[in-house]
Order: structure tokens, then sequence, then C-alpha cells
């Protein structure tokens, strides 16, 4: 199939596809002159790259031509889609076309659903900070990747110290495979502890402050996590995850259900989890983690509404600490 398009957050992992791809296609030796990344925010470039992936490649290999972050997506003109469904289904197999956007295409639009009848579509989502047990199977899966082995604690270190930080992770991984190099025992927690910077809060260390009623931390925490650029919709989306997990943990302990069902409902990957959590609920009441999901949501739409964000960050966290005094 000669039509892809790649979409999502994780700029370092769509970087890493996207290289592959390239690479499976374009010949080495004639990379300057079948290879195109064009940034493609006006209409004339995408017709402009359109009309390069008609054109034969010189030499071996496909010729690969791709349009980063395109309009089309999102809005698409009656002459632009005309052009799209004129050319679209005649691209030569010699020829690889890539779209690539941060953001979700629109599925309403005619453009998007041409590409999506006609190529191949990629999300590359950031995994959310509170879905440890997805975190766990990436850092295994490029451990596997690397041909490097960790033990079970030593991934967990990994995962709290880069949370959701693809680029990061594979950084600490390349570092810790450098310094294990002439060992073949698994890295361990030792390594990791002494190799991998955890300066990296992440935004359930801040979950875990706020249920501890622990405001000087959180607001340290606060600070630490923008200073870092993490977004401020972001690490209220982690709040939210985290302590609607929490409310499902206790609501469903209290009913007195088994493990396996508390995971399902919580949408836990391993069952063996739900005890930990259970651990870190038993001190607080039902009532308490339902009074956080209004100023969560109330939080939530001031930022969506384009109030100062440390601010409304602050104010907010120190009603929640509240709670839990």
């Amino acid at each position: 199939m000669p039509i892809y398009v790649y979409w999502g957050e994780d700029d370092f992992a769509m970087q890493k596809a996207i290289l592959r791809l390239r690479d499976r296609f374009v010949d080495s030796q004639w990379l300057s002159f079948n290879y195109t990344a064009l940034p493609a925010s006006q209409p004339e470039v995408v017709l402009q790259g359109l009309t390069q992936t008609m054109t034969p490649p010189f030499g071996a290999g496909s010729r690969f031509v791709w349009l980063v972050d395109p309009t089309i997506f999102q809005q698409c003109s009656s002459d632009l889609l005309a052009q799209l469904q004129r050319t679209l289904p005649v691209i030569p197999d010699h020829s690889i076309l890539l779209f690539s956007c941060r953001n979700k295409p629109d599925g309403r639009l005619k453009s998007t659903q041409l590409l999506q009848k006609l190529g191949e579509l990629q999300e590359f989502s950031l995994i959310p900070p509170w879905k440890t047990e997805q975190l766990i199977h990436r850092v295994q899966q490029a451990a596997q990747e690397l041909d490097m082995k960790l033990t079970a604690q030593s991934t967990q270190m990994l995962v709290e110290a880069v949370g959701n930080n693809t680029r990061q992770m594979y950084n600490e991984l390349e570092k810790l495979r450098t310094f294990k190099s002439s060992d073949t025992q698994p890295i361990d927690v030792v390594a990791v502890a002494a190799l991998v910077s955890n300066t990296t809060h992440n935004s359930l260390h801040l979950a875990a402050a706020i249920k501890d009623g622990n405001s000087a931390k959180a607001l340290e925490l606060v600070t630490q996590l923008i200073n870092q650029n993490e977004p401020a919709l972001r690490i209220t989306a982690t709040l939210i995850g985290q302590f609607r997990t929490w409310l499902w943990i206790k609501l469903m302990s209290e009913a007195k259900h088994d493990n396996a069902a508390i995971a399902q409902a919580a949408e836990i990957a391993n069952p063996k989890r739900v005890y930990f959590l259970q651990q870190e609920v038993k001190r607080i009441s039902v009532q308490q983690l339902v009074s956080t999901l209004p100023i969560l949501l109330e939080l939530e739409v001031s930022l969506k509404q384009g109030f100062e964000e440390v601010l409304m960050l602050q104010t907010k966290i120190m009603e929640l600490c509240q709670i839990f005094c």
C-alpha cells in the first residue's frame, strides 16, 4: 500500500516509525534523490507533494514523499479535494506517500474518508501516565528491541523515572545497555538507580501527594512539572484518571467484589496490582474520592477556557489537598 497516515502526540515514536518506513522502501544510495519531506501547511505544498509522488524514482528503490502537518485532515477546499480524488487512487507502486500530524484526523471530512479508504492509518498517542501496565509493557518491548534484559523491579523503576516520555525511555535504555554491555545478567535496580535520573516527577506523584493531604509537596510538584514543560491539561487528565481508578477500587472493594472483577471494572490489566491499589486507598473514604471529581472537572474546564494555568493548578490542588487533611 503506497499511502500512509501517521498521527499522534508521541513525536519520538512516530519519528522512529517514519524512519523505519523510509529505510524499508528507499535505497540508501539514492536517498538524497528519492526522499523528500515537505512542511505541508499550505495547499500548494500538498499539490507539490502529489506531483513528486507521481514522478518515477531515480536509480534503485522507491520514491518517498513525506507531507508534514498538512491541513487536509482539519479543513480541505473543494479544489484540493478534487486533486486528491484524482491523484491518490493512481499513485504508482514505485512511490510512497506519507502524511503525518499530531491531531487526530477529522473523520467527518471527505479528505479524511478518502485516505481511510485508500491508505493505512496508524496512531502514535502517548500512553496515559496512570496506565502503569501499558508503560511497563512498552519498556519491555523496547528492551527486547534493543536486545536487553531487565528485572521486573528495574522495569518498574524505569517506568517511574521516565513516565510516558518515549524519547527519555530509549535514551535511558541505551545508557544502561552501554554500561552493561559486557554483562549477560539482567539489568537490576542497582544499575537503574545509579544511571537513570529520576528528576522528572510525573503527575502520579502529584496525585499521591494530594491523596496524602500534603499540600506543600503537591505545590512543589506542580512547579516542577510546569518547569518540565508538562502541559497543564495533561497533568489534569492524569489526576482525573488516577482518582477515578482509586474510586473504582474503593467502591468495589467495599462491595466485596473479587480482584478480577475490580481489575476489569477499573481497566487494570494485571489483577495482582489491585491489592497494592487497595492499600493506597485503605485510609480514605469513598466520599473523599467522590469529592475530588467536581474540583478536577472545574480545573479542566477552566484550563480549556484559557484561565492562567499555574494559578488554576495551584488553587484547585490546594482545594483537593483540603479534602484529605
